[in-house]
């Protein structure tokens, strides 16, 4: 939940900035219009253009008499300039309204269904709902029924869609600016802006109430923290400080206690701590690598990014090496205490082996974007990002239950 990361996976298999570019026209050729002033087919690009004779018009069949008056039926009439430059513009005004009219239909074409699992933040809701089974297996899930299971995951996925909704609500108008944003349903225009602000609160409450239903008081309060630190002080801090990602990652990985306190476990216990510590170091390469693959975008809309402050790219590459290497070291720690208690065993130093060669992709990842900051080291710094965190996971419960 730290941060907008609904096309983390599109950037994964894209090519660059322009899988965001939903909606730009780029005319790389001449354009031409079929109701241009040339004529039908006549290139609107040209400086001239050419009449053809009338087809009712018949060809003498004697020679034409001499003349000092040429006749100018086939020449080339000169068209100035200005004309053309302006018959150009209204071919492209035409061509991208027409285009703009597609997409909507299109849009229109998905359903409001669509439009509300959309505007819940899905991919991240199901990050979190992976990292919350995780943290719970690892408390100790044999406390759970499947009732308790049922209850956890709709009353998480619920707090997380609200907050998701929450902050497309509050930022509708900035994200209209970015084109990785503009289509989302409330800035597209798809979804009225109370209709997502009523669905918003409702999820929010109701995800709550479950929570506290079904899995007790302490689950549903850090569900509610974390929708509050994430709405309320995460999203207004975006356009003010690039502290916003501390904020966010802390944000980001709370929810592990919802899962790891649901399951028996409490606020104060070392192996849960060590889940957050994964969890929140892991978001600063992942957002780092985002922050810079759009950072012309933030900067246009107003968003205060590490990227947009410090442009180079060097204190973003930092911050990812440091990110990778807290998160390996808060994994190997709970490989050793994987209760709560030092633990020396095969099962610690095999753990320890597997979380290190786990977390090194990303490592290398975050060094080469060190030494070369671009789009392409960028990119491979998040492919990695989304293969390391669900591997040290696996890794770590895999631990827990030996």
């Amino acid at each position: 939940m730290a941060s907008d990361c609904r096309e983390t996976l599109e950037i994964v298999t894209g090519n660059g900035l322009s899988l965001d570019g939903a909606g730009s026209l780029n005319h790389t050729g001449p354009v031409q219009s079929s109701g241009s002033l040339l004529g039908s087919g006549s290139p609107a690009s040209g400086s001239t253009a050419v009449l053809e004779p009338s087809p009712r018009m018949k060809t003498a069949s004697r020679p034409r008499p001499s003349t000092d008056r040429v006749s100018t039926l086939n020449d080339e009439i000169p068209v100035p300039e200005s004309a053309t430059s302006e018959i150009n513009a209204n071919s492209q005004t035409s061509d991208a309204t027409a285009e703009a009219k597609s997409d909507a239909a299109s849009n229109s074409d998905r359903g409001v269904f669509a439009d509300v699992i959309e505007l819940t933040k899905p991919r991240i809701v199901t990050m979190i709902l992976v990292t919350t089974v995780a943290s719970a297996l690892i408390a100790g899930s044999a406390t759970l029924t499947l009732v308790d299971w049922l209850w956890l995951m709709i009353g998480t996925a619920l707090i997380a869609g609200s907050a998701g909704a929450a902050n497309q609500v509050w930022e509708c108008k900035i994200d209209r600016n970015m084109p990785r944003t503009a289509n989302r349903p409330v800035p597209g225009g798809r979804m009225n802006y109370a209709v997502a602000a009523a669905l918003t609160a409702a999820s929010g409450i109701a995800g709550g109430a479950i929570l506290w239903l079904g899995n007790g008081m302490i689950p549903a309060c850090v569900g509610i923290a974390t929708w509050l630190i994430y709405v309320l002080i995460y999203t207004p801090m975006k356009t003010r400080t690039a502290w916003n990602t501390t904020v966010g990652a802390i944000a980001g990985a709370l929810p592990v206690f919802i899962g790891y306190t649901a399951a028996g476990g409490t606020l104060t216990e070392l192996p849960g701590w060590m889940l957050f510590g994964v969890l929140a170091c892991w978001q600063y390469p992942h957002f780092m690598a985002i922050a810079w693959l759009y950072r012309t975008q933030y900067a246009k809309a107003g968003f205060c990014m590490t990227t947009t402050v410090e442009p180079t790219g060097r204190h973003a590459a930092w911050q990812s090496i440091l990110g990778s290497l807290a998160l390996a070291t808060c994994g190997v720690v709970l490989a050793w205490f994987p209760d709560g208690q030092w633990v020396a065993s095969a099962a610690s130093v095999l753990a320890t082996v597997l979380i290190l060669a786990a977390s090194w992709p990303l490592l290398r990842a975050s060094l080469n974007f060190r030494a070369n900051p671009n789009d392409t080291t960028a990119r491979k710094m998040l492919r990695w990002s989304l293969v390391v965190l669900p591997a040290v996971l696996l890794v770590m419960t895999l631990r827990a239950s030996l």
